[in-house]
């Protein structure tokens, strides 16, 4: 069993955002409301599994992964719902995603 670091939008000390691909975002409703507590999975580009976290209490998630086409999906009460994000490189990059029943 792994765990996931602390969710939310600061990047941990030593962290070298020049050096690291880092995917972060929130978890919404389309009424723009955080939903905390959603799981937050992260597929490569063919749709496998990669990774897993829950989303802090106001919706924030993040991930380290490498530059390529990704796939960020939200598993919650509030509803499911998918973000597509393509790094090319290291830096920050920010995606949210929308839920809805």
């Amino acid at each position: 069993m792994c765990a996931a670091p602390t969710q939310g939008q600061a990047i941990p000390a030593g962290v070298d955002v020049e050096k690291e691909t880092v995917i972060t975002g929130r978890v919404l409703t389309t009424d723009d409301q955080t939903v905390g507590g959603a799981f937050v999975r992260l597929l490569d580009g063919n749709g496998d599994f990669t990774a897993e976290v829950v989303a802090s209490g106001t919706g924030d998630f993040r991930f380290f992964a490498a530059p390529g086409a990704w796939t960020v999906r939200a598993l919650s009460a509030s509803g499911n719902g998918t973000a597509e994000v393509k790094p090319e490189g290291a830096g920050i990059h920010n995606v949210d995603v929308l839920v809805a029943k």
